[in-house]
């Protein structure tokens, strides 16, 4: 059976939503993983999607994996791009909402994913939690990006501040405008992170 993308969503109220938040899950979690974003954003007018990376991960049963990060080949990732991009940029059809009214952000490899495909499109914003970059960003004439925050963790076990820093550094030296902030905690999403984001989201969509 080929690889898909499968999604879970939450529309409070049962309203059509006039914005979208997509969160991705990490390496080895599945959907359900941050299902409870909803109701912690708890924002007006906003649906939630949370899609199930397409491969079944090696090791942890019922967990799920955009690509092999047992393998140093990143099995999977071109994959997992194009289901993605493909999935995100349905939305629209299905619920009304543009991309330009949609907010992406993913935690670990999931927030990797987030700074890969979601820069490819014309997001409201993007973030990624605890992310890294798998890729190597290059310079575009003409290209502009969606507002993008960095958030992770300063004793994060799993991947380390560097690749953080390094991440901003990058996305920075391409003309991505880079809001980084690091908080004492592990690989995790701790209240105030999750505040900081809620903020982002409101900065850069315009309501309160």
């Amino acid at each position: 059976m080929s690889p898909t993308i499968e999604a879970i969503s939450a529309m409070p109220n049962g309203e059509k939503p006039t914005y979208l938040l997509v969160m991705l899950h990490g390496w080895g979690a599945n959907y359900q993983d941050f299902v409870p974003f909803a109701k912690m954003l708890n924002f007006p007018g906003f649906g939630y999607f949370f899609p199930n990376a397409p491969f079944e991960h090696f090791q942890v049963p019922g967990g799920r994996a955009w690509y092999a990060l047992e393998e140093n080949e990143f099995t999977g990732l071109a994959t997992s791009r194009k289901l993605l991009l493909n999935w995100l940029t349905s939305l629209e059809a299905s619920t009304g909402v543009p991309l330009d009214r949609t907010v992406m952000a993913g935690f670990s490899q999931g927030g990797a994913m987030t700074l890969d495909v979601g820069l490819t499109l014309p997001l409201a914003a993007i973030c990624s939690f605890s992310g890294y970059l798998h890729y190597q960003p290059e310079f575009q004439d003409n290209k502009t990006f969606p507002p993008t925050m960095i958030i992770h963790g300063q004793q994060d076990p799993v991947v380390p501040i560097e690749a953080a820093k390094k991440a901003q550094d990058e996305l920075t030296k391409i003309g991505v405008s880079v809001q980084y902030q690091e908080f004492m905690m592990g690989h995790e999403v701790q209240d105030p992170a999750i505040a900081l984001f809620k903020q982002f989201i409101q900065d850069n969509l315009n309501f309160n």
